[in-house]
């Protein structure tokens, strides 16, 4: 998209040559074309999860927070960081002035950072979910926590690279950057951007990657449990054992009464609260008889495998858009631009800024809760514009 070399940065004596990129009049209108709809799908795609939160007030559980955290970040990103970089992109040169440049800095980073991180959240959520369900159910009534939650995700986001944004040249004593340039100072400073880039991109993966494989290995190991308790000779065993089985009924039913028993008399349970929130679904089991708790336990653990799935999707979807950016930008810094050519920084880059576009996606609207409280959106929309019509 955009080229840059910048050379002998570090003696004072910069020399900056920005190019924008050739395009004929056809690419051009397509990578506008592109660039709208990325920005289109990233805006209304967050804007719908932030009105679904407005308009139905059930989703306002302890883990959907973390869902709107991600939202905010995204939208800004949406919403600020792509538009101001269109015009830098094509015609190669910063219009804005040096504040504005600033600021437009701490809002990409910041907000890319807070993204990563807000996946942290939300994976480490549903671990505690599946993994430690009575422990996070009683933390689901610590709102106080949700929200300190949410605020060290915004702060340590702002703290990685905004400080080093606003002040490096104090630090450095350079001020020769020229204003038709808007990078971060440290843009060639390859240990810092490693330092960085290992707080941002690395740390939040192989968090996200310990959540999955905890999932993974706890829904392994109540499969083998399940297998063992249905092993035909372990169900004999459990049989010759004759006990009586006490109901609400105080009728005592001995174990050989015990089949007839379950094929008259089922009753209809819901899963618990707990677990549909932390499921991001309202998985209501009234259509479904079930004839006692271990009946439960296999619908849970049905849920727990689609949850490692989408963990498992998660994963490969953050390290996709993350990777390569963080692979090459310390390259880049090391060997001042040299040995990486343009575009496929340029690539890496558009990569992150697309990952936004896809967590409403991955997150919010696959769940049956958020698709509900979207249709009444839009229905909410459709009958106030026709009221507007009369």
């Amino acid at each position: 998209m955009l080229t840059f070399r910048i050379s002998n940065w570090s003696d004072g004596d910069l020399s900056v040559i920005s190019e924008a990129v050739n395009f004929t009049e056809g690419t051009k209108i397509l990578v506008i074309v592109l660039i709208a709809l990325l920005i289109f799908l990233t805006v209304a795609g967050n804007i719908l999860v932030m009105l679904a939160f407005m308009v139905d007030k059930r989703l306002r559980t302890h883990s959907n927070f973390f869902l709107l955290n991600l939202a905010i970040c995204d939208f800004l990103l949406g919403a600020i960081a792509i538009p101001l970089y269109v015009p830098y992109m094509l015609t190669g040169r910063w219009m804005l002035g040096r504040f504005l440049c600033k600021l437009w800095l701490v809002i990409d980073y910041t907000m890319c950072t807070a993204s990563a991180f807000n996946v942290v959240l939300i994976s480490f959520d549903r671990f505690l979910c599946i993994t430690m369900a009575v422990l996070y159910r009683s933390l689901q009534q610590r709102h106080s926590l949700t929200i300190l939650k949410m605020t060290v995700v915004w702060i340590v986001s702002f703290l990685l690279y905004s400080p080093a944004i606003l002040f490096w040249e104090h630090f450095t004593g350079d001020y020769s950057m020229s204003e038709s340039f808007c990078v971060a100072g440290f843009y060639y400073t390859w240990y810092f951007l490693l330092g960085a880039s290992s707080i941002g991109f690395a740390l939040p993966f192989l968090s996200i990657s310990f959540f999955n494989l905890s999932i993974y290995w706890n829904i392994k190991k109540r499969n083998k449990n399940k297998r063992a308790s249905s092993n035909p000779q372990h169900s004999e065993e459990r049989g010759a054992d004759v006990q009586p089985y006490i109901i609400s009924t105080n009728i005592v039913l001995s174990s050989s009464d015990h089949k007839q028993f379950r094929s008259t008399a089922r009753k209809r349970v819901k899963t618990p609260v707990f677990l549909r929130q932390c499921l991001g679904k309202r998985a209501s089991l009234s259509e479904t008889n079930i004839a006692n708790n271990r009946d439960v336990y296999m619908i849970k653990l049905s849920k727990d495998k689609k949850v490692a799935k989408s963990l498992a999707i998660i994963v490969c979807i953050f390290g996709i858009c993350w990777a390569p950016y963080t692979f090459l930008m310390s390259i880049r810094a090391a060997c001042h631009g040299y040995c990486v050519d343009s575009y496929w920084y340029d690539i890496t880059f558009w990569l992150l800024w697309v990952n936004s576009a896809i967590n409403p996606v991955l997150y919010p609207l696959c769940h049956k809760s958020f698709r509900k409280a979207f249709k009444k959106v839009f229905l909410q929309a459709c009958l106030k514009k026709d009221r507007n019509k009369l």
